[in-house]
């Protein structure tokens, strides 16, 4: 029998990750998408003809419901949200109607199409925002700083009551920073990949950035994804920490994207204040020992190799962009 998956968000960093990996091993997959559109779906045009498109919104509990329906999915993993920590400041309405309250109408789905149908929700880590204990593992109280970390822990404890109160099987992956060539240039990861290869190949000449002492727990997404799928296999639902369970600098990794063109980051970094985000979280750092226990999952990339991995596909994206004169 060919298992069937739904994914909110295909379009993001993770969907695409995600229904790579489904694909893989053999999944009808289909995905929920706002507007299905040119311009929305580029990120996935390598897998046009192979995912089945639907679309719907967060904010519209009959066109989920519908689209469960329809599917009928034996898994369905929720990974849409407002997910820019900084946007999610300027929207706090959009933030709550997508990010917290956008879990209750697929839950809702869930529940009155199919409670059988296995739920992921993609959780965060800055719900531990203020954190009690370092590392972070999946009893550490949680104190989100923002308005992103609230709304996730909206749909984090709700996923668990749908757990315990209707029996779903429903888990959270409590998800630390994950990149990749399919990072949004405003995230600061692909903001560094990216100006180094405009530089490199000399299209620029300086890149802005904000705290370089801030320090985060960064990986892979292709590894994160595979944490994922992997929780709804086991034999009973739970919650997992996916983290590298190591830490680096904005200035380490500025040092070792600039590095690996060949220049010396020194040169072309300026810093400035206002980019700095009032109450940042700066201490977070993941335990996945249960992940790696239970799940038996293992990251394949490391720090080093993933900015490096981010700077080719960025000079090569950055090469075939047509000059400007």
């Amino acid at each position: 029998m060919t298992r069937r998956a739904l994914i909110t968000g295909i379009t993001g960093q993770d969907g695409v990750y995600l229904a790579t990996l489904l694909l893989e091993q053999g999944y009808q997959v289909h995905g929920m998408v706002r507007h299905i559109e040119p311009a929305r779906l580029r990120r996935i045009a390598h897998l046009q003809g192979r995912v089945q498109l639907h679309e719907g919104d967060l904010v519209d509990p009959a066109a989920i419901v519908r689209i469960v329906q329809r599917v009928h999915p034996h898994e369905l993993y929720n990974l849409a949200a407002q997910s820019f920590i900084p946007a999610s400041t300027l929207r706090p309405l959009e933030t709550a109607e997508t990010t917290a309250l956008g879990v209750a109408r697929v839950l809702e789905a869930v529940r009155l199409v199919d409670p059988g149908i296995r739920f992921y929700q993609a959780s965060s880590s800055e719900m531990f925002g203020c954190v009690a204990e370092h590392p972070q593992r999946e009893t550490t109280p949680f104190c989100p700083r923002n308005h992103y970390g609230i709304a996730k822990l909206y749909g984090h404890w709700l996923t668990a009551h749908y757990r315990s109160r209707y029996g779903l099987f429903a888990c959270s992956g409590i998800l630390y920073n994950h990149e990749s060539p399919l990072r949004d240039r405003q995230y600061v990861t692909r903001k560094v990949t990216d100006a180094v290869a405009r530089i490199k190949l000399g299209r620029a000449t300086q890149l802005t950035l904000g705290d370089l002492d801030a320090r985060r727990d960064w990986g892979f997404a292709g590894d994160y994804v595979r944490a994922m799928w992997l929780m709804l296999q086991q034999d009973h639902p739970d919650d997992y920490v996916v983290a590298s369970g190591t830490q680096h600098s904005v200035r380490e990794l500025a040092a070792r994207a600039f590095g690996h063109a060949g220049l010396d980051w020194r040169e072309h970094v300026r810093v400035d204040p206002a980019l700095v985000r009032p109450a940042d979280v700066t201490t977070l750092c993941g335990d996945a020992s249960k992940a790696r226990r239970v799940l038996g999952w293992e990251p394949t990339i490391g720090f080093d190799g993933l900015i490096d991995l981010m700077v080719e596909a960025d000079l090569e994206l950055v090469r075939g962009e047509p000059r400007r004169h």
